[in-house]
């Protein structure tokens, strides 16, 4: 449901990273959002449904995964506050989300639907630049993401991605964020005590 009394200070301040609104544009863009809650497990998007929805997290933890032939999840993203999530695919072509959409925690998101999304490019042009963005950004992500993958050991890739996103540590079960690096919890978990013993 759309509303007005939620406070948008956080998405606001997320899109002032890269384009500058007027009160009007703000006030308008704020009219278009609506607000998500989950509860800790609750699914935001599964695979096979179409996403109607990008989101933007305000508070809270969420995850987005597919199940590989084995029936073995594939972490492929987290989102915490201040982070976008969705599965662009599918929101842009219309056609089945491949990645299901799970909260960790309990969580608040802005929403906004398909076709409001476009109204908003259509009335507000510079947010043209705000989603380029965002898509510019996360296709890097993925980019890097890949290289390290290939290039890197998984225990490079851990103090990487811990590096960059401490609070991982303590909000993320261990069994995600070796799904994420692609190896076992037990395999993560021996690497863990190996890095302990060294410091």
């Amino acid at each position: 449901m759309k509303t007005n009394s939620e406070s948008f200070h956080s998405i606001l301040n997320n899109v002032a990273k890269h384009i500058t609104l007027t009160a009007a544009e703000k006030k308008f863009f704020c009219s278009l959002l609506r607000v998500k809650k989950l509860r800790k497990r609750q699914y935001l998007l599964q695979a096979g449904d179409v996403s109607r929805f990008e989101q933007f997290i305000n508070t809270g933890a969420l995850r987005a995964y597919y199940l590989d032939e084995k029936g073995h999840e594939r972490i492929v993203q987290f989102g915490l506050e201040g982070w976008w999530i969705g599965d662009m695919a599918s929101f842009f072509s219309g056609l089945p989300a491949t990645l299901t959409i799970e909260a960790m925690e309990e969580s608040e998101l802005f929403q906004i639907e398909r076709n409001d999304f476009d109204v908003l490019l259509d009335k507000v042009p510079k947010f043209e630049r705000f989603f380029r963005i965002l898509l510019s950004n996360a296709h890097i992500a993925h980019q890097r993401r890949l290289v390290s993958h290939l290039t890197g050991s998984a225990q490079e890739r851990y103090l990487e991605l811990l590096a960059k996103y401490p609070a991982f540590e303590q909000r993320i079960p261990l069994r995600h964020i070796a799904s994420y690096l692609g190896v076992t919890p037990e395999f993560l978990s021996r690497m863990r005590k190996r890095l302990t013993k060294k410091k």
